[in-house]
């Protein structure tokens, strides 16, 4: 496994010992439809480009400055993050603007980390440019374009002497722009968190991705799972030392390329096998709806070795049409790896083990709204994905107000303690010890006292096996029982199969629900939409009513892309109880 110390390490390492293997390959599909652009850099390729842009950077400041990433997503984007560690910068991988309105989560990064240089393309110069202001009375970054930069041919040495700080790149959660948190993640988070996904996901292979393993991603490169699946994993996988077998090269598209069709990322899982991946639950939905028989014909899933589904909530019934869409194309049912992670731990936390077809369990809703867990039959209750017993990280359930361990089958706050949890959040002292210096109380003997990072996420032990619940700060309260957002809003896309914000609005001295659809309009002609609406309408306030035991206060049904997400996809519910309480919502069913 990994023997270096630092990221720069590990790459100035692969650049000596095997420089002409494939590191990454990227297909822009937005440059040419059919796949037909590939672009593909070797290991000293990538070591020759990112040492010219830590060159460049040590003309525009000093080792633990931090250099922001805001560009799109490219060969570039992964050579300027490596550059800004040459030079011994702190990275900060952002996403790129959109031109015609102002990103204000870019800003409000920006502001916090005050970077010394902001590093692009000259494709996203224009509309990188204005961010590029002075903070806190200091003087603004330099604009570096990666692509202009002049790459001379170098010598790789023998080792490089590079005076990099601890950290090595600041993750910006993608919740709130108005209080950026960056996590500050080190070199050591890193590696230390690759071998324990190696070690969870690759138990029966030695512990690291059999040979020739291709990893294959659209996920922004500024979003945890991204930057982990696509930029660190072919890195740290790839042997250290010279051997006749191949490296795990990273196989690479945007998310607008996977957006604009699905099947593209099923064709690459099949073309570049075996495979390994990952994506949010959403993708796994979209992929069984917009893939065709004739985009995978002629292709064969079979070597797709897993797919990690984590970074929302995963629900049941996706992980049953994913695998009953393209089982006739040979993908194992034991592909698809409901996972559980966030940036505040790197990236990994607990995953199901290998082997095996994703496993559930229903729960009486009524004892998971009590806060227990209490198994009930095939049918009723709330269906939740099991993530199988914890493995490589140590992880307990904790009663957040007491914060003393709870037993089986009683719903807390998951805590996570080990070497991948991240410092602290940059420059936020407050937030940091009260998210990341949690102690129990009277631990149990093998539980250490501390310090353990709080998740703000509900979670369970049931039968040695841990479910996720929600996050804390979304939990509704309506009438004085406590009812889960995710839950509720997986019976809603049952029905209508778009989005949904289950949220609680303040009236008077009680809370209403209210669901907020996305509701797709294709297909239906004009003096038909009422009735289907009135239809869709009384479903699901009869859905919710039977399976929640809750009266729906308003349902809103809105067009497609009008909920408010988070940079990762995440519906941000805080920000949909706002907009409903305001009227800003553009309904469809006015009148209905």
């Amino acid at each position: 496994m990994v023997i270096e110390s630092s990221i720069p390490a590990v790459l100035g390492n692969l650049a000596r010992t095997q420089p002409d293997r494939s590191a990454y390959t990227f297909i822009d599909y937005e440059a040419d439809p059919t796949g037909g652009l590939v672009e593909t850099l070797t290991w000293a390729q990538v070591y020759q480009r990112s040492r010219a842009v830590a060159d460049e950077l040590s003309r525009c400041g000093s080792p633990g400055d931090r250099a922001a990433i805001v560009a799109p997503q490219s060969l570039d984007y992964i050579v300027g993050f490596f550059g800004a560690m040459q030079a011994g910068f702190i990275a900060v991988p952002l996403s790129v603007p959109q031109s015609d309105t102002h990103d204000e989560r870019i800003s409000a990064a920006l502001r916090d980390c005050s970077p010394a240089a902001v590093l692009t393309t000259s494709v996203a110069v224009t509309d990188v440019v204005p961010y590029a202001v002075a903070q806190w009375g200091g003087t603004a970054p330099a604009v570096v374009e990666l692509d202009a930069l002049q790459i001379d041919p170098l010598d790789i040495p023998d080792a490089d002497a590079i005076d990099h700080p601890e950290e090595a790149y600041l993750q910006y959660t993608s919740g709130s722009t108005r209080q950026p948190a960056g996590v500050v993640v080190t070199h050591q988070n890193v590696i230390a968190n690759l071998e324990q996904v190696f070690s969870d996901y690759f138990e029966s292979t030695g512990k690291i991705p059999p040979q020739a393993t291709n990893f294959v991603s659209w996920l922004p490169f500024y979003h945890d799972m991204g930057l982990v699946e696509g930029v660190f994993a072919p890195l740290l996988a790839s042997p250290q030392t010279v051997d006749d077998f191949p490296g795990r090269p990273g196989v690479l598209m945007s998310p607008v390329a996977f957006l604009q069709k699905p099947a593209r990322w099923m064709q690459m899982l099949a073309v570049y096998g075996p495979s390994w991946s990952a994506a949010p639950n959403f993708a796994f939905d979209l992929a069984a709806r917009r893939t065709t028989d004739d985009d995978l014909a002629g292709l064969d899933l079979g070597g797709v070795l897993g797919i990690i589904n984590g970074s929302e909530r995963i629900h049941s019934a996706t992980l049953r049409r994913f695998n009953e869409r393209f089982a006739p194309f040979n993908l194992p049912a034991t592909t698809v790896r409901p996972s559980y992670g966030l940036a505040e731990a790197t990236l990994y936390v607990a995953s199901a083990p290998l082997g095996h077809a994703p496993v559930t369990a229903r729960f009486d809703t009524e004892k998971l709204a009590a806060g227990y867990a209490m198994r009930c039959g095939a049918e009723g209750g709330t269906e939740l994905v099991s993530l199988g017993s914890p493995r490589a990280s140590t992880i307990r359930i904790v009663d957040p107000e007491t914060r003393t361990e709870n037993p089986q089958e009683k719903i807390g706050e998951i805590w996570v303690h080990g070497d991948n949890v991240a410092q602290g959040y940059w420059r936020n002292p407050r937030l940091s010890e009260r998210t990341f210096g949690a102690v129990v109380a009277d631990p149990a003997p093998g539980t250490p006292a501390g310090p353990w990072l709080r998740t703000g996420d509900l979670g369970v032990m049931s039968q040695g096996e841990l479910f996720i619940i929600g996050r804390i700060k979304d939990l509704l309260i309506v009438n004085g029982r406590n009812h889960y957002p995710d839950d509720i809003e997986a019976t809603v896309q049952e029905i209508t199969g778009g989005r949904v914000a289950a949220i609680a609005v303040p009236d008077g001295h009680t809370e209403r629900l209210v669901a907020v659809v996305e509701y797709k309009q294709r297909g239906v002609a004009e003096h038909e939409m009422v009735d289907r609406l009135r239809t869709v309408k009384r479903e699901v306030t009869s859905a919710i009513s039977k399976s929640h035991s809750l009266r729906v206060a308003d349902l809103v049904l809105v067009a497609p892309g009008a909920l408010p997400t988070t940079t990762s996809g995440k519906v941000r519910r805080s920000a949909c109880v706002e907009r409903y309480r305001r009227g800003e919502f553009s309904r469809l069913d006015v009148g209905v």
